[in-house]
């Protein structure tokens, strides 16, 4: 009975090659077993031909599959083509679960099911054995056990001689299958307020193994298992979760978990359409934080990002912005970071002393990750966030050696990795946002800011627009900042209140009232779906006039610098960040082209940066080496005369120049004592000028 059943069901599943897969199954026959040993099935397809036949694959994968084998085995092919170990694998299947939700009540175990998530951790390809060929050391008899996933099955005794071994394994009779496992976690566009992602191990095998590697957005189709945990010989009572995986696919689509219905759509185009749509959009950014229109701006333009551009011969320019914000304490860019965080459609959040360089870029771990200690690769911060935008909080707390490990990232978007004999690249195409406070806690408004921003220039220069958020008091904007967080205390007061006390005084349209005053002009969930939308589908070129208001303005800048004395203003890493922030101001109204209202826009956030940050406070000019160097160029020419006034005057006396006399010939050509000790304490410092007696001076 049950054998008619089982050809039976081979019968459909030939039907079903002959209706739907002809084509596919004689391509599959030209190129087995090298190039390709898989014959992909859609589940749509099957579905199509006989509803309980794709039903039964879902309940029951293990037999069906085999069945669907054993038909394609069968299949009528030219008689030389023999497809003896070709598999089938079903994939597109419309059971896709959450990693998180996986649970033995709900029916998962042995079932066919989808999930979607990020790799965090790859094996190497290694090869496992399916049948071992066991020689009988005495008489030379062979014995083939099959071995499954658990332990390794040896013979008993021989069938030859009935003596129990010594045995041998002979490789060249046995049989080997590649096999790889992987870790998959939930991707982090799917996590809200902080929950800690969950992972699934994946085992796979064949033809589907080193296809993807540590950061890359896959969807898995397989068969979920349940194992047993042991620890040493005891056995535990817990079970381990892993998946058998049938097909993989990389995704590489920008935020595949974020549904947009038609109704959104409806909703994003309103929007857009709007006059104030750049106003509305700064006041659904952290509306609890009072002011920094300038700031909330450049956030949206960073969500939006610039168009990424591939050119013809292979290179790559990069459309995600990079943004820092250096500011007193107490100023807020925690909880401006923390929004954004929220309303980014993929962003991960990360604070600096608790991260390291392998936590933000990638590690190689070694670890009983797969069967024994093996090293593997795992993706850090950088990684997760590919795509999306990585929010680093407390950048300046991190160790100079971790935070030299994000040039790569922010330049080139890529991590390279070599370590434990792993040679990897992985894609980090993610935004950075970071926030710092300044080196001794707070601004100095007599210091240059180059000299109280302690993060390396290399770093600093890689950032699109860095902004100083300094507290001065100011009895005006003290009093509207008083009122407006005594407004969003009260309202968060009132809700709560309302929520907790059931005999509140508070009637639901007070609340109402009160609440919408300081809430986002657009849902924060809508703003996520409309970035999102934005990204998919808009990529805007430039138009005349907005190339010639971005020239005009970087020409005009340089211009300053073409005196011999003067400093050098901007360099090209300027005008490239101008071209990617007017991209980015172009899709926030959803525009395929960049106006030079886009242009005019950018032009003046990135000059109010510039004031704040790229002038030499001696000078009043822009200088860009001010932040490209850490040292402005007046700077530089005052070390540089003091050195010359040194070895002069150590010529005079013979040991060495004295201080007093250094200080006095340094105020009399303008220089001022107080400078001029500074710059001699920095020269001491590097080792440029050394003390051979008290008080005395000689350059090295």
């Amino acid at each position: 009975m049950a054998q008619a059943q089982n050809q039976e069901l081979t019968e459909r599943f030939i039907q079903f090659y002959r209706n739907y897969y002809r084509d596919a199954i004689g391509q599959l026959a030209q190129k087995y077993p090298n190039e390709q040993r898989s014959l992909y099935i859609d589940y749509d397809d099957l579905y199509r031909f006989d509803p309980d036949l794709a039903e039964d694959f879902l309940n029951q994968p293990d037999q069906l599959r085999e069945y669907a084998e054993e038909a394609l085995r069968l299949y009528d092919l030219p008689a030389d083509v023999k497809l003896g170990k070709a598999h089938v694998r079903l994939r597109n299947i419309d059971r896709a679960v959450d990693i998180r939700s996986i649970r033995v009540h709900d029916d998962h175990i042995g079932k066919l099911i989808a999930v979607s998530g990020i790799v965090r951790k790859a094996t190497d390809v290694r090869p496992k054995i399916t049948e071992a060929a066991f020689e009988c050391q005495r008489c030379g008899t062979m014995t083939y056990i099959p071995q499954s996933d658990g332990n390794f099955q040896e013979p008993h005794e021989c069938q030859g001689c009935e003596r129990q071994g010594p045995f041998r394994v002979n490789f060249d009779q046995s049989e080997f299958i590649d096999s790889q496992k992987i870790r998959v976690q939930e991707s982090p566009e799917g996590l809200r307020g902080g929950e800690t992602p969950q992972a699934i191990d994946i085992d796979l095998e064949d033809d589907i193994t080193g296809r993807v590697t540590a950061g890359d957005h896959v969807t898995v189709t397989g068969v979920l298992h349940i194992e047993q945990q042991k620890s040493g010989q005891e056995k535990s009572a817990i079970f381990d979760l892993y998946m058998d995986g049938m097909s993989i696919t990389v995704e590489d689509e920008e935020f595949e978990d974020m549904e947009i219905t038609d109704e959104d759509k409806q909703q994003i185009i309103e929007i857009s359409n709007r006059e104030n749509i750049y106003e509305d959009m700064v006041a659904s950014v952290a509306p609890a934080i009072y002011g920094y229109d300038e700031e909330k701006m450049a956030m949206i333009l960073q969500l939006f990002s610039g168009v990424t551009k591939h050119l013809p011969d292979g290179s790559r320019i990069r459309g995600d912005l990079h943004m820092l914000l250096i500011g007193d304490p107490g100023t807020g860019k925690s909880q401006m970071l923390s929004y954004i965080q929220n309303i980014a459609p993929r962003s991960v959040y990360t604070s600096g002393k608790g991260s390291s360089s392998a936590g933000l870029t990638a590690a190689a771990v070694r670890d009983d990750f797969g069967d024994g200690q093996q090293w593997t690769l795992e993706a850090g911060a950088l990684v997760l966030a590919d795509k999306g935008i990585a929010a680093v909080d407390e950048l300046d707390k991190m160790r100079p050696e971790d935070r030299s490990a994000m040039h790569e990232a922010l330049e080139q978007q890529k991590i390279s990795i070599s370590k434990a004999g792993i040679n990897a690249t992985l894609k980090s195409r993610c935004s950075l946002l970071g926030a710092a406070n300044p080196k001794y806690g707070r601004f100095d408004q007599y210091e240059p800011i180059g000299e109280q921003i302690d993060l390396e220039p290399a770093l600093i220069s890689r950032f699109d627009l860095i902004f100083t958020v300094t507290d001065q008091p100011d009895p005006e904007h003290d009093g509207k900042l008083a009122d407006h967080i005594l407004k969003t205390n009260y309202a968060g007061e009132l809700n709560t209140q309302r929520t907790h006390v059931p005999t509140s005084k508070f009637t639901e349209e007070e609340v109402n009232s009160v609440t919408e005053e300081v809430a986002p002009e657009i849902d924060a969930e809508l703003l996520r779906k409309y970035i999102a939308f934005s990204k998919r589908n808009c990529y805007p070129t430039m138009t005349e006039e907005a190339k010639a208001a971005i020239r005009e303005f970087y020409v005009d800048l340089r211009a300053k610098g073409a005196d011999e004395d003067a400093p050098v203003p901007v360099t090209a890493r300027k005008l490239e960040a101008l071209v990617r922030l007017a991209e980015a101001s172009a899709r926030v109204r959803l525009s395929d082209e960049v106006s030079e209202e886009d242009a005019t826009r950018v032009i003046e956030i990135v000059r109010s940066c510039l004031q704040d940050i790229g002038v030499d406070p001696e000078t009043g000019q822009f200088d860009a080496d001010v932040v490209e160097t850490g040292t402005s160029k007046s700077q530089r020419d005052r070390i540089k005369t003091l050195k010359q006034l040194i070895s002069e005057i150590e010529e005079e006396f013979e040991e060495g120049a004295p201080v007093d006399e250094v200080l006095d010939r340094a105020d009399e050509i303008g220089m001022g004592r107080d400078k001029a000790e500074g710059e001699i304490e920095k020269l001491r410092r590097k080792g440029e000028v050394y003390e051979p007696k008290t008080d005395h001076l000689r350059t090295t």
